[in-house]
């Protein structure tokens, strides 16, 4: 499997401290997972009690599946360290962070692992800069230079 990449959040935040945490998964989302069938469709993270969840990340469920599969939309458990997550409290308390999932990708260890990212929303204009200087670069790699 590939990692698979939430390109929408790079396109709406400048982020600017990313970090690694394990997830909570049931046996049918790893599976799942493995063959790539997940959407990071207006998915966010939050922090509730000192623990930190990923809600909306949609996972398809398992195709050979029993009765027993998973609910594709169920709220996850991210597994942090206690200082990783005060740091991000601290953080999201100031005006304009998110915490935003970045990419779901598999460990040397082959358990799977989530990138995610503390950012801040980025403007319009940002935006339409963005924009411009990625089809720059793309023209730059199509004349050859």
């Amino acid at each position: 499997m590939q990692a698979l990449q939430n390109r929408q959040a790079l396109y709406d935040y400048f982020i600017e401290t990313r970090y690694e945490a394990g997830m909570a998964l049931l046996g049918t989302e790893v599976k799942s997972l493995r063959e790539g069938k997940a959407s990071f469709n207006d998915s966010f993270c939050v922090i509730h009690d000192g623990e930190v969840f990923i809600k909306s990340l949609h996972i398809a469920p398992y195709s050979h599946g029993s009765h027993s599969n998973h609910e594709p939309l169920r709220d996850r458990k991210l597994l942090l360290s206690k200082k990783e997550i005060g740091r991000i409290a601290s953080a999201l308390k100031e005006k304009g962070y998110t915490l935003v999932p970045l990419k779901i990708f598999f460990s040397e260890k082959g358990l799977i692992k989530i990138e995610i990212g503390l950012g801040r929303g980025k403007k319009q204009y940002d935006k339409r800069e963005s924009i411009k200087k990625r089809e720059a670069e793309r023209e730059i790699k199509r004349t050859g230079l």
